[in-house]
């Protein structure tokens, strides 16, 4: 415990407001990115109905290059996620992590973020954004 008592006798006030003001960054970038992302979103996308076509009309090469670009963004979002959890460190690890599934290509997301976005506070939060922007409200099945 000797390096704990170490990093306690270490610390400033610059340190201190440094972390806060980093935390504060981080989560003002989540909170950003989620809202651009559920503005820009169709507004049938949690339905079981929805046909997801990444970048429908650029060629094959120019849509698995950006698909595996946003599938390495989202796996960096996720690691960078669990950094932020951990104890000590500023930042905002659970909407990183969220943001990064939000990303990634993977089976069975769609029923979990669904789950997730079904609340009614979460939605009627999400609609109300929506609403702002000019945007149709989410269909949910």
């Amino acid at each position: 415990m000797e390096w704990l008592s170490d990093i306690w006798a270490s610390l400033t006030l610059g340190k201190i407001l440094f972390g806060v003001g980093l935390f504060l960054l981080s989560l003002g970038f989540s909170f950003l990115c989620i809202a651009v992302v559920m503005v820009k979103i169709p507004e049938n996308y949690f339905s079981t109905h929805y046909q997801q076509d990444f970048m429908p009309n650029s060629p094959w090469v120019v849509r698995w290059g950006a698909l595996i670009a946003k599938n390495l963004f989202g796996a960096f979002l996720i690691l960078l996620g669990i950094v932020l959890s951990l104890p000590g460190i500023p930042g905002q690890g659970f909407l990183t992590i969220l943001l990064g599934l939000i990303m990634l290509d993977i089976p069975g997301k769609r029923p979990l973020e669904a789950k997730i976005i079904k609340r009614p506070a979460v939605l009627s939060a999400i609609n109300n954004l929506r609403a702002r922007y000019k945007k149709s409200p989410l269909v949910m099945d």
